[in-house]
């Protein structure tokens, strides 16, 4: 549900208490359209996070801790300046808009004066404006006079509010009662769908699923328009998430069927937005890092055929050599000049002719010699293009698993290292880094999942998988399926024997987080960790192993046993 006025005036009421007295401390920008204000208030230091993307605009407060841009961008550093050290002393919305003013009381050395920090919470149009005395100081989307119907955003502007939208105020209960008699006029009944959609089009302040939920709410014998007045004042206020699946997948103000309570507003909208962002995030890295693989596949797919097509004339090399033979044998009836000769060919049982091709403007040696040049050429080819072929084999199969890992990723962790692995191979930029910040070894857990007194992990990518067999004790017993790009499994076998049970479920764990996931009896190897060899220079997570048993499993990700 996007922030609509209605939520955003009981916001206003929440951030009002927690941030008046505060003072700001630090100000970072983590995207070209999210700021973050950290202020200390009442013995702690809280974040107060703007966001003006279209999808997940929004005013409040966060636990989510976000990597600031490696420079700060124009808009953070004139915030910086204006507002470090300032006092909150009011946070009001203005009207019944989507609109949220924070006034700062900043002091310098030699003068003091109010500062007003304007948040538009308007989808695609969202902002924010930083004011002294009406006059703008700065914009984070700065708008010329021939943009936006004339309003200018740019510094030295007098500050103008947006244009207000044609409807109705929810507390104009006579312009709201005009409109929803005109709206009636030619129906025989309104459902309560309609009516909901009558709000949203025609009252200020009610998002569609703000409106369908008002008017389920327990409320005195009221009308229409003042039943909205009512909503606004008097609802009480118990804000909860609506959750589908382990998601949260709305937010409100007000109790809801099915909602699960919240402490306050600011924490379900905080539940909601972070929980949408996160999915987002996620979905979109995940595409990146799938395209930049999928393109490497392509190319090395370009190259293996490449080199198939000339391994396939190379082995032709031994025709070569034959007519080069029998041209030698049979130099005594070649005529010279000639374009063309038929020899028996004694290579073949029944010795059946043979056309064999001549140059016209050499002598019958010379064509001889050349047919024994193209064959050594060839066979020199063949030498090189063989170890070539399987090195392209090689990166062919190691591509296709960090595909499979891509793929079968669940979380923003397992994507982490496999974003490393790809900026190794070169097929990803690496981030910008802070200056003077120092880089942090990338090290994400393991899936870990315990069972029967056992504990099992799986890794999430190839790396992991080298790291999951570089560290393992000789007697763990190591997990992978037959013929499926899989992560690597290990069941801790901590000295003890592992029983069948236990290796039937880490095999589960195993087929699921594999190619063959959407299969059935997917066959799983297993041995003891000792006889898992990863060869000399080999791929991130190339192994070889002997000495093991193969276990039919079905596919479970046992999200049960799963460590959190």
């Amino acid at each position: 549900m996007p922030l609509d006025a209605f939520h955003l005036k009981r916001l206003a009421v929440e951030l009002r208490e927690a941030l008046v007295h505060g003072k700001i401390n630090k100000i970072t920008q983590s995207s070209k359209d999210e700021l973050t204000l950290y202020i200390y208030t009442k013995g702690k230091v809280v974040k107060l996070l703007f966001s003006t993307n279209a999808t997940f605009a929004r005013v409040c407060l966060t636990k989510t801790e976000k990597e600031p841009l490696p420079v700060a961008p124009n808009f953070c550093m004139l915030l910086r300046k204006h507002l470090l050290g300032g006092e909150i002393l009011s946070v009001r919305q203005y009207g019944f808009e989507r609109i949220l003013e924070i006034t700062v009381h900043c002091t310098g050395d030699f003068s003091s004066c109010d500062r007003v920090l304007h948040a538009e919470i308007m989808g695609k149009y969202s902002n924010l404006t930083l004011t002294e005395n009406g006059v703008i100081l700065g914009a984070l989307k700065p708008s010329s006079l021939d943009t936006l119907n004339g309003r200018p955003l740019f510094p030295g502007a007098q500050f103008v509010y947006p244009h207000p939208q044609d409807k109705a105020s929810p507390y104009d209960t006579a312009a709201v009662r005009e409109r929803y008699a005109a709206f009636c006029a030619n129906r025989e009944s309104v459902s309560d769908e309609e009516t909901a959609g009558f709000i949203f089009d025609n009252v200020a302040g009610f998002a569609l699923s703000t409106a369908r939920e008002v008017l389920k709410q327990p409320a005195p014998r009221l009308l229409l328009p003042e039943r909205l007045a009512w909503a606004c004042d008097s609802l009480a206020s118990a804000p909860c998430v609506v959750q589908k699946a382990g998601e949260t997948t709305d937010f409100f103000a007000f109790p809801v069927e099915g909602g699960v309570p919240c402490d306050s507003l600011m924490e379900a909208a905080d539940c909601y937005y972070s929980g949408k962002e996160s999915r987002r995030g996620f979905a979109d890295k995940k595409r990146k890092l799938e395209s930049a693989i999928r393109a490497l596949i392509k190319k090395i797919a370009k190259k293996k055929q490449d080199t198939l097509e000339r391994l396939a004339e190379a082995e032709k090399a031994e025709t070569y050599r034959v007519k080069g033979e029998l041209l030698t044998a049979n130099l005594y009836r070649l005529e010279k000049g000639a374009k063309e000769v038929v020899l028996e060919n004694w290579y073949e049982e029944g010795c059946p002719t043979v056309k064999i091709s001549l140059d016209p403007t050499l002598p019958p040696t010379k064509n001889a010699q050349k047919y024994f040049k193209t064959y050594n050429k060839l066979k020199r080819a063949q030498e090189i293009l063989t170890p070539i072929l399987r090195q392209e084999e090689t990166e062919e199969g190691y591509a296709h698993s960090v595909l499979s890992s891509v793929l079968l990723a669940e979380t923003d962790l397992d994507l982490k290292e496999i974003e490393a692995e790809l900026i190794a191979l070169g097929l990803l930029k690496a981030p910008k880094e802070r200056a003077g910040v120092k880089k942090k070894e990338l090290i994400t857990p393991y899936r870990e999942f315990s069972y029967g007194g056992f504990t099992i992990l799986s890794g999430r990518n190839n790396l992991q998988n080298d790291r999951l067999v570089r560290t393992a004790d000789g007697k763990d017993i190591w997990l992978h399926t037959q013929k499926y790009h899989s992560s690597h499994v290990l069941i801790l076998a901590g000295g003890k024997k592992v029983p069948d049970e236990v290796i039937k479920v880490a095999a589960e764990i195993c087929a699921y987080y594999s190619d063959g996931r959407a299969g059935d009896k997917i066959p799983v190897d297993y041995c003891e960790k000792r006889f898992v060899k990863k060869p000399s220079k080999s791929k991130a997570g190339f192994v070889v192993y002997t000495d093991y048993k193969t276990a039919l499993a079905t596919p479970n990700p046992h999200s049960e046993y799963l460590k959190e």
